[in-house]
């Protein structure tokens, strides 16, 4: 085989199932593809600066996390159900399914006059939202050969930086001068027009002659796998492991998840086949994309946090204040894609790339509270330039890997490991963050800034409430109000101090964040040397399944690759 020509097929060509439409069609397809996947990265950053004001307004700031929990649940409990349906009953009805099950729960959760009725209704949203993505980067699998689908997958990374930049303003606009149900009922007449194009030119063809088997048990054991242990993680962001709601679901998912593999290995059509981790590619793309995600989501959720507590930005300001990072993400996600789609090769830029993220997230250890914004601006942007690539390259890198017929299941896999990995990632950090902003780093801090011993020696353990500043909406200090806690003989003293101890924890904040970007760092340094076992073949430039049908088929052409 000679490196980097058009690979051809180790077993029977296929037709390629949905290509069968005029270049017009096709990039109307497209389009109305992507405008599919910006309502759910709309969504979320539409939602989330104005959500608490809308907890608020009905009444319960005590299921807040809910509110956030139940989208995320359902959203990446379905997406591995999605892309294998997609695989069986094709991409068409399962994705104006996804788009009007979002829009339904968009419109419902724009209605909602109770918490509860939010919840469920987000839920709803979550249902659909979980088809929108693996089956559009699917889509673009069956739009265009893997030659081809580099450019337009790093479009995507593009989408969401688009949704990251509208998103904050318009959720604060509409919220500030119409109400804050219109934060979900902007969704429906994008959605609309994404349903009416996608329903009209999107070719309806079913994957799988005859009649279909599906992995009932498969489906269920997932659920309760993935579900529990989601909930789990969701807990134990408050940083307390002992607690039975936290390690109690862990415990519970991952006897599931072991069933789960169980039920997978005696199934006829399995719901994820373990065939496809014998591809050395797909596995590899796989644990390197959960790494990535599990640094990258361990260290930018922080940011803003930063902005909000040390700097007093407001929740949308904290959100623009990213548009660095944003503008390194976009900009390498497509420009490895049209590389990639010139040349054939991916490798080097996805080793480049990790390697881009190592250094961002190691100048992101040096975060202290008099860190200059520009300065910290330039290492948002290295690490985006790094973590950009991977947006496009890993989901071709599988698609171009695995047998057509997997490409759905591939495709949601992927997309499911990197979900999961951005939430343990969210997890691990928050749990190490609250571990090391502690009241002894405070008191340290404190008496660097001028605070006299024998006033901290006087702090019990628990007088300053750290809590709120674990939270990612927190915009307020939780030493500002110190002076008013303090019996009122003593306020003549603590008033003159209340700048320095502010200042004191603002430094010890920062700190705090700093060790904690030490996660992300080790993630990434894993990440990196997981992508050197990736074995680059070449990309197909033929409209039909080039790869065989069967994963032995794969594996044979990868080690072909890797010796001539």
């Amino acid at each position: 085989m000679i490196e980097g020509a058009p690979v051809t097929a180790t077993g029977p060509e296929l037709t390629h199932p949905a290509i069968e439409v005029d270049p017009r069609t096709r990039f109307e397809i497209l389009g109305a593809v992507l405008l599919g996947l910006f309502l759910t990265a709309l969504d979320q950053t539409i939602v989330g600066p104005v959500l608490p004001q809308i907890v608020t307004t009905l009444h319960g700031s005590d299921l807040y996390v809910w509110v956030v929990t139940a989208y995320l649940v359902t959203s990446t409990v379905t997406i591995p159900i999605y892309g294998k349906l997609s695989d069986l009953y094709g991409r068409k009805p399962l994705l104006l399914a996804g788009i009007s099950f979002f829009l339904v729960g968009s419109a419902l959760s724009g209605l909602s006059q109770e918490m509860w009725q939010l919840i469920l209704f987000r839920a709803l949203q979550g249902l659909g939202a979980g088809s929108l993505f693996p089956i559009s980067l699917a889509i673009i699998g069956d739009l265009f050969t893997p030659a081809e689908r580099g450019k337009y997958q790093g479009v995507f990374g593009a989408v969401f930086g688009i949704a990251f930049i509208v998103g904050p303003g318009l959720g604060g606009f509409l919220t500030d001068n119409i109400s804050w149900h219109w934060v979900f009922f902007v969704n429906l007449p994008i959605g609309l027009v994404a349903l009416f194009v996608i329903a009209r030119l999107l070719p309806g063809l079913k994957r799988q002659a005859g009649p279909v088997d599906i992995d009932m048990a498969g489906v269920v054991t997932m659920g309760l796998a993935l579900v529990p242990i989601l909930i789990g993680l969701t807990n134990a962001e408050q940083g307390d492991w002992s607690d039975p709601s936290v390690w109690g679901f862990l415990v519970f998912g991952a006897v599931f998840l072991v069933l789960f593999v169980f039920a997978e290995r005696r199934a006829k059509d399995p719901m994820v086949p373990l065939e496809l981790f014998r591809n050395r590619t797909f596995t590899v793309s796989v644990v390197a994309t959960f790494l990535a995600s599990f640094g990258f989501f361990a260290a930018i959720i922080f940011l803003p946090l930063w902005f909000q507590v040390v700097q007093g930005a407001s929740a949308t300001a904290s959100g623009y204040d990213l548009l660095p990072f944003l503008i390194g993400l976009m900009g390498t996600s497509i420009l490895a894609g049209f590389l990639v789609s010139k040349t054939g090769r991916y490798k080097t830029l996805i080793v480049v790339g990790m390697v881009m993220l190592v250094i961002g997230m190691a100048l992101f250890t040096n975060l202290r509270a008099d860190t200059p914004t520009p300065v910290l601006w330039a290492w948002m942007f290295l690490a985006g330039v790094g973590i950009g690539p991977t947006m496009a390259i890993f989901t071709l890198i599988v698609q171009n890997a695995v047998p057509f017929k997997f490409l759905g299941t591939a495709t949601s896999d992927l997309t499911l490991f990197r979900q999961i990995g951005g939430t343990v990632g969210l997890t691990v950090g928050f749990t190490l963050f609250q571990n090391f902003l502690s009241l002894d780093l405070l008191k340290s801090e404190w008496a660097k800034a001028g605070i006299p011993q024998q006033v901290l020696s006087q702090i019990p353990a628990g007088a300053i409430d750290l809590s709120n500043a674990t939270n990612v909406g927190a915009t307020s200090n939780p030493v500002a109000a110190l002076a008013s806690q303090v019996p009122e003989q003593f306020r003549p003293l603590i008033e003159p101090l209340v700048p320095k101890f502010i200042q004191g924890f603002d430094q010890a904040f920062s700190i705090a964040i700093a060790q904690s970007m030490w996660l992300g760092v080790g993630a990434a340094i894993l990440a990196l040397l997981t992508t050197f076992l990736i074995r680059e073949l070449p990309l197909s430039s033929t409209l039909g399944v080039t790869h065989g049908d069967t994963v032995a088929d794969t594996t044979r052409l990868e080690r072909a690759s890797a010796t001539d």
